[in-house]
């Protein structure tokens, strides 16, 4: 009987019946567990813009080049001269234009040979030299293309002659006038191209040249 006190004196305990965190003894399972440890393995890069550089390089034309090739283009216009007779004589103010080239067309013309020695001298001594750039030779070339089209009609009027009246003469200084027409323009266009420094390319005669070169 001398027990039963002491037995009231320890009070009850009641069950756990909700554990704390604290008294948790088992860790609960990770339901991602590769995702987690992809996470962990995964770096950000991050890729900087890469800077562009633009090189430019600015090569001029010489002026021993520009020169040449001008005095390349003298030969078919010296020779085009004679095609523009009929058309300076109906408009004589159209010859003003020509007067400051009236000094080297006399020295062309007084040498004896002088459309021979020049063909050949621009064909074989700047075409075919390889010492000269290609822009020399190229113009060069145009050049000499242009002046062998420019003889064949003057080899068709030997041939057939027109006569000085009727529908023959009439077609004759329409070609002449053409002819005449074009070569000047041709001069224009290739003498401010090369002082540019620019490759002119002549209509019937670039591609020509340029399978020669």
């Amino acid at each position: 009987m001398a027990s039963a006190p002491l037995l009231r004196l320890v009070p009850a305990q009641k069950p756990l019946l909700f554990p704390s965190a604290s008294r948790v003894l088992f860790p609960v399972p990770n339901p991602f567990p590769e995702a987690s440890k992809s996470k962990l393995k995964t770096t950000v890069s991050v890729s900087r813009p890469r800077r562009i550089g633009i090189c430019m390089s600015y090569n001029p034309t010489p002026a021993t080049d520009r020169l040449i090739s001008v005095a390349g283009y003298t030969l078919p216009l010296f020779n085009s001269l004679q095609y523009g007779r009929y058309l300076l004589a109906q408009f004589p103010t159209l010859g003003l234009l020509f007067d400051p080239i009236l000094p080297l067309l006399s020295l062309y013309r007084s040498i004896p040979y002088s459309s021979f020695v020049a063909f050949f001298a621009l064909y074989l001594g700047v075409v075919r030299n390889p010492s000269f750039s290609h822009y020399v030779r190229f113009n060069s070339m145009q050049a000499v293309t242009l002046d062998v089209l420019l003889v064949l009609p003057h080899l068709l009027h030997r041939i057939f002659t027109p006569g000085h009246s009727g529908i023959g003469f009439r077609v004759m200084v329409w070609g002449h006038n053409l002819l005449f027409v074009f070569s000047v323009t041709c001069f224009i266009y290739s003498v401010v191209s090369c002082i540019l420094g620019r490759t002119p390319h002549l209509p019937f005669v670039a591609d020509a040249a340029a399978r020669q070169i």
